[in-house]
């Protein structure tokens, strides 16, 4: 490894060790960052929600308008029940990879964007570099959008976003939209041998999956060739309801969510879902008991990101990253909130999305290592 490499990784030890789970706080996270970017002599400002318990991190490098954004997400997924062979927050090495919970996702971009400061900071930048270090991205991009205000508040016009997800190092220029939705069902709990005095949210349930399963099949007729699955994909991730056998269950759970091609803003889905709640399951559930419901509450409506054809972010991150094409990703970023801010986005960085939210997450050090070369690439575009 080279020196830059070595301090990447160093850093990346750093993250690693902090549990940021999104259910958890983050801030000792971005106070670790905030200290070494002091050290430094980079002025950084926490934006924190309104707990006070986690924190996006907005930084800049140089001055003036324009310039580029390093977006990154500090959060991770949950290891429990995950069948890991280390520490999942401790960064262990094997050979040539470096196993631990966010080392792809994301903190490995983050950890090259840091290492990355002293040489930013060397090259006396022509454009600034801003970094954007969020929370709560993997519960539905909640965070970032106070990020983008602090920009407003600051008067800063980033024209580009690099937000550094896993791609094995090549460029992304589109991304899959998603809506995230909870279907809640409240009905009349009975003995089971009155079933008939009861309402049955588990049944009534059952109807509205299979109603939104009709809805998935529908979206396959209409192909987009550029993703993979080509078309948007309708999902029923968790039903919850009931408490044994011989009880009709009162209370149902269910959380569902579209992940829409550009082409289809999947506008139509939640209106006719409750249409179907409110013509098909309602009146028999009230017919029954009168206080009977369901209520269903957006969780998230994250924007795709949509191809800009030779935009300035993709001529760019492909020059510096030493790509020839790009790519589409069906998995969500924060890239199209970027992209609808006014920055040209694109998304790429190290790591492997592929064993990200998986046991015995990795990334590859040469990963790192390339990922610290766009870095240096990055800083003398920078200058100019």
């Amino acid at each position: 490894m080279n020196t830059q490499t070595d301090q990447a990784v160093a850093i990346l030890e750093k993250l690693v060790g902090f549990d940021t789970t999104s259910r958890d706080s983050n801030m000792p996270l971005i106070d670790w960052v905030a200290d070494y970017l002091d050290g430094l002599g980079i002025a950084s400002v926490k934006v924190t929600d309104a707990t006070g318990r986690k924190a996006n991190l907005v930084a800049t490098i140089g001055e003036g308008d324009g310039g580029v954004v390093l977006s990154g997400h500090t959060d991770v997924v949950p290891v429990d029940g995950q069948d890991w062979h280390t520490d999942p927050f401790a960064l262990t090495r094997k050979g040539e990879r470096l196993f631990g919970r966010g080392s792809s996702d994301m903190k490995g971009f983050i950890a090259c964007a840091l290492a990355a400061a002293p040489k930013l900071l060397e090259s006396k930048l022509a454009r600034p570099v801003h970094f954007a270090f969020s929370y709560d991205e993997e519960v539905g991009c909640l965070g970032v959008g106070g990020i983008i205000d602090r920009f407003g508040i600051d008067g800063q016009k980033p024209a580009i976003c690099l937000v550094g997800e896993p791609t094995m190092m090549k460029v992304v220029n589109a991304q899959k939209g998603c809506g995230v939705y909870e279907t809640v069902l409240t009905g009349k709990e009975v003995h089971s041998s009155q079933t008939d005095r009861g309402v049955n949210t588990v049944i009534y349930g059952a109807e509205l999956v299979n109603f939104i399963a009709g809805i998935a099949e529908e979206r396959k007729q209409d192909p987009d060739p550029l993703f993979d699955p080509p078309y948007t994909t309708v999902n029923v991730g968790l039903m919850q309801g009931g408490t044994a056998f011989n009880i009709v269950p009162n209370s149902t759970r269910i959380l569902w969510e579209y992940r829409n091609v550009p082409g289809d803003d999947g506008s139509d889905i939640r209106p006719r879902v409750d249409a179907f709640v409110a013509e098909r399951l309602l009146p028999r559930m009230q017919a029954v008991y009168p206080d009977a419901s369901v209520v269903t509450t957006e969780l998230a409506n994250i924007p795709g990101l949509a191809p800009e054809q030779d935009g300035p972010a993709e001529t760019l991150i492909k020059r510096l990253a030493q790509q020839n094409a790009t790519e589409a990703v069906s998995y969500g970023t924060e890239g199209g909130l970027f992209q609808e801010a006014g920055m040209s986005t694109v998304i790429c960085g190290p790591g492997d999305i592929g064993v990200a939210h998986q046991p015995n997450e990795f990334v590859d050090i040469e990963q790192i290592s390339l990922c610290m070369d766009m870095m240096d690439r990055l800083a003398d575009h920078l200058q100019t």
